[in-house]
């Protein structure tokens, strides 16, 4: 193993690591190789591809997907469905965003 390529077990820990093939993914989620190709599709999720073109999901990405797979269950469009995700995570960003500055002008008082 090289610094380049560390041992697979080093990346236990890492949420983005690529660790779950297709069929892996769709067995985690309880769904079907379509329903991954479907959010891929709608770009909620870009998965990363093996040296021999295979998608490839991270623990992060099953996530995302669960949550879309949980709105598609309850009849939302798939699209729509990954539509709400995004949003949802952009307005979670905005939040803490808002928040962390928040933080930072109560630190400095009213002279802002």
């Amino acid at each position: 193993m090289t610094a380049e390529n560390p041992p697979v077990a080093g990346h236990l820990d890492d949420d983005d690591y690529p660790a779950y093939t297709m069929g892996r993914a769709a067995d985690v989620l309880g769904t079907t190789p379509a329903f991954l190709r479907a959010v891929g599709e709608a770009e909620l999720i870009t998965p990363l591809r093996s040296e021999g073109g295979h998608r490839r999901y991270s623990r992060r990405q099953l996530r995302v997907a669960a949550r879309a797979r949980e709105l598609v269950d309850q009849g939302t469009p798939v699209e729509a469905a990954c539509r709400i995700v995004a949003l949802e995570d952009r307005l979670d960003d905005a939040l803490r965003s808002n928040e962390e500055m928040r933080r930072k002008l109560d630190g400095h008082g009213p002279e802002i």
